[in-house]
């Protein structure tokens, strides 16, 4: 009889390395749009396409959950998840609802300048909620993947955000995760990927997310949240 194989089960510090990252950027985005003047269409776009490019990757992400987190965990998980996962789903709604009307409100700020105080408004509603769901993921379901998702269908997890998000975002999206980053986790996030992609993928990541802060936050490097 062959040897019973215990499948790894999953390691979870990416997503910890990838709400760094959304509260940093959530964070600092209301006095983005607060610090730009009325009618300075330049402006609004370069701080509109960051907004829009942190709330794609916001959708996608909690889309990922959705479809291939919390069933995994309601049908395994027993009485701790059937506790926990309701909220959570309660929580992307909510979270989805003010997504929504700040996606409404951020088409016309990038394109007429006005509207910037109930934009930002609106993104301090949507931060909120977002905190607040993050910090009870980290406490309640992260524990909870760890002892009832393999190594590889959190994998899958990571490969839906890489598939739903455009290629020509990807390094900056990792750059953006990777900048507060353990490089240990970084390196178990590349662990399964082609040489090329580990020997360029961490550098290309790191300069265009450099570049991307200078223009949107001033700085190469913007106030770390978890330092």
């Amino acid at each position: 009889m062959a040897p019973h194989v215990v499948e790894p089960m999953a390691d979870t510090r990416d997503m910890y390395m990838a709400h760094t990252a959304l509260r940093r950027e959530f964070i600092l985005l209301p006095g983005l749009v607060r610090t730009v003047p009325p009618g300075d269409i330049r402006r609004t776009e370069v701080v509109g396409a960051h907004a829009d490019l942190l709330c794609r990757i916001l959708h996608t992400h909690h889309e990922g959950e959705d479809l291939l987190l919390w069933p995994k965990l309601v049908e395994r998980g027993g009485a701790e998840a059937a506790a926990i996962v309701p909220t959570m789903e309660e929580q992307h709604h909510a979270i989805d609802t003010t997504h929504t009307e700040v996606t409404a409100l951020l088409g016309g700020w990038r394109s007429t300048g006005l509207r910037g105080a109930e934009l930002a408004e609106a993104l301090e509603r949507l931060a909120s909620v977002l905190l607040e769901h993050m910090a009870l993921e980290e406490k309640e379901i992260l524990p909870l993947a760890e002892q009832h998702v393999t190594a590889a269908e959190w994998h899958r997890l990571g490969e839906h955000g890489m598939t739903a998000t455009p290629k020509k975002d990807l390094p900056l999206a990792f750059g953006m995760a990777m900048y507060e980053g353990d490089p240990e986790v970084v390196k178990a996030v590349l662990a399964t990927a082609p040489l090329p992609v580990r020997l360029i993928v961490p550098a290309l990541a790191r300069r265009r997310y450099a570049s991307h802060a200078k223009v949107v936050h001033g700085t190469a490097t913007p106030p770390r949240i978890g330092a």
